[in-house]
């Protein structure tokens, strides 16, 4: 109102710090989630690449890439469950107040599987 009168106006609403906590971390779950599913479909993507496209092309041996292709997959199948797993666990514990660690097996076998698939893959392009 011009003129500067008394202007009714709702309250601010009050900043809830502990609950915009969670909200922000149930968020940033989610982004990891989808950064499993996306790293998931990137490695089905080089599965394709690898295993239909390259020995589509390439002249010789086809068989190496094509079980590249197949490790690939298998390597985009394991983000997709892992990824799962995870974002149910972090989910669970958020509702409980708690912080729960990644299994320290499961993220060494994805990252020895994921150097295997990285060396059979150097090897297979320097020697076919």
């Amino acid at each position: 109102m011009p003129g500067g009168g008394n202007i009714d106006r709702e309250p601010a609403p009050r900043f809830d710090e502990g609950g915009d906590a969670t909200r922000r971390t149930r968020l940033a779950n989610e982004r990891t989630s989808l950064a499993w599913w996306r790293t998931g479909l990137a490695a089905l993507a080089v599965a394709l690449g690898a295993g239909k496209i390259v020995p589509g092309v390439a002249g010789g041996t086809t068989w190496p890439f094509v079980a590249l292709g197949a490790l690939y997959s298998v390597f985009g199948i394991a983000c997709f469950v892992f990824g799962y797993w995870r974002d149910r666990a972090v989910d669970a514990a958020i509702s409980r107040g708690e912080y729960v660690r990644a299994h320290p097996s499961a993220v060494l076998a994805l990252a020895v599987f994921g150097i295997v698939i990285a060396v059979l893959s150097l090897i297979a392009i320097v020697l076919t």
